[in-house]
This record gives structure tokens, sequence and C-alpha cells, in this order.
């Protein structure tokens, strides 16, 4: 079995005070692996997206955290951009309007690299290529709104692993877009994160979805972890109810999903 490179340790988060308070997280443990590509699985609101902004250290201000992530797979504290990269559900919003597609990828080379403005141009054009982007050059210079939806999560992409993180976290990439669409992303990603050995975690309320590509699959009910293993012993021989529910209400996995016919697309 792979190492760890993030152990979390009976984390529990939540907002509010007194009666108002709710778990977004109750008394998780979980290991990330390295080099592991993990789906978390779970209905809204059970604490996917929570468990993002924890591993990332960006939970808002009034959230109350208890528990512990350590990083034994990193010499250091984990710092968004350079060790982990992260794409939101909406490209839309986390594209910034006012600044062109080349500064956007090419900001975190700069930043966390130590390249130039023109080593950086470079890196950023090669990963505008690496996503399919087509005419990189032209792309560089142009703004978010001038792209599909498709294409502007691929540059969002580009945009999180342009310092080559060790963890990238994809948080409902594909919800917006279409069946095919949805498969070309998380084919890219698959190649992606091969590549250059990252570990994944792909958070998704789709199991039929993850199961054309996860390693290993944690599945999140009421805030709870309540079933966590190896992706074809949890889609053949679940344990928990909820996990049971979920597959009867998805695709027959005998057979493969659609992201295995657009792999090469």
């Amino acid at each position: 079995m792979s190492a760890s490179l993030a152990e979390i340790r009976n984390l529990s988060v939540s907002y509010g005070k007194g009666a108002s308070q709710g778990f977004a997280l109750d008394g998780l443990d979980l290991d990330i692996r390295q080099g592991r590509r993990l789906a978390v699985i779970g209905e809204s609101g059970s604490g996917k997206s929570t468990l993002a902004l924890a591993l990332a250290g960006l939970l808002p201000l009034e959230a109350q955290f208890r528990g512990e992530i350590r990083w034994p797979g990193l010499a250091h504290p984990p710092m968004v951009g350079r060790d982990i990269g992260l794409v939101f559900q909406d490209p839309g919003s986390s594209l910034n309007p006012v600044l062109t597609i080349g500064e956007q990828v090419a900001e975190g080379a700069v930043r966390h690299l130590g390249l130039d403005w023109c080593g950086a141009h470079r890196n950023a054009l090669a990963l505008l290529e690496r996503v399919r982007i087509p005419d990189p050059q032209v792309a560089f210079d142009a703004y978010p709104h001038q792209f599909s939806g498709g294409q502007r999560q691929r540059i969002a992409i580009a945009s999180a692993i342009a310092a080559r993180p060790r963890l990238l976290i994809v948080d409902e990439p594909t919800s917006a877009l279409d069946m095919v669409v949805q498969a070309e992303i998380v084919a890219l990603l698959e190649e992606l994160v091969r590549e250059a050995g990252m570990t994944l975690i792909f958070i998704t309320h789709d199991i039929a979805l993850a199961s054309g590509f996860a390693d290993d699959i944690a599945v999140f009910q009421q805030a709870r972890l309540v079933e966590h293993g190896v992706a074809r012993a949890v889609l053949t021989e679940p344990v928990h109810a909820y996990t049971k529910r979920l597959l009867s209400a998805q695709i027959d996995f005998s057979t493969p999903r659609l992201i295995n016919e657009v792999a090469d697309v």
C-alpha cells in the first residue's frame, strides 16, 4: 500500500453556535494515499466540500475545527497553489474575469516555481496546449467569457496544476457540463495525474462517473464517512446501506463507463 500524503484524525467541522450548531464533518478519520485517485461520493450537504476546504486550509473564519490533519508526505505545511491545486464546480466564478487566461495560468509558476514572466509564459502556453485549448497563443491573451464552459474548466485545471502540486482537489468539476464534456474532463484529469504522479481527490455526487477512474472511494452521508475502500470492492460488494442505495440508483457497473470511449478525444 502506498504511503500517506495526508492523515486526517477525528476531524469535526461545525458552523453556528448553541442550538443552531450544525456539523459539516463529524469525527472523520481518513488517509489520503500518495499517487492514488480518491473519489469522494455523497449527497449535497454530506461534508464533501468541507473536506476539500479543510485540507486546503480554506475553512471560513466562523467554522469551528476540531481534530488533526497531518502531512507526512510533505516536508512543510501545505500551501494552496504550491502543494495543493484546486478546481471548483464553476470555472466562471473561479477564473478572474478581468485578467487574461495567460496571466491566470502563468501566475502560479511565477509565485511558486520562481519562474520569470517569460518562463511562465512558455509554461502557460504548454499547459494550455496540454489541456487541449485550441490555439494556445490566441487563448493566452483572451478572457474567460470568450470560452465555453468546458473550455473554462480546462483552463481552470491548467491554472491549478501550473506549480506542479502534489495533491489536486477537484470539487464537482463536471456537474454543470453535458455528459460528453463530463467524460472528456474526467479523462483529461486521469491522464494528467497519472503523468505527473499527483494524488487526486475527485468530489462528486455521481458514483457512476467516478467508477471509471477511481482507485479508492469514500462515501459520505450526513457529515460522516460511512464507507471507504478500494473502488472495485465498494462498487461490487458495498457494506453500508447508503452505498447500496446509491449504487441501486446508478448504471450497470459491469460495462465500461463513457469515459473510456472518449479518453482519446
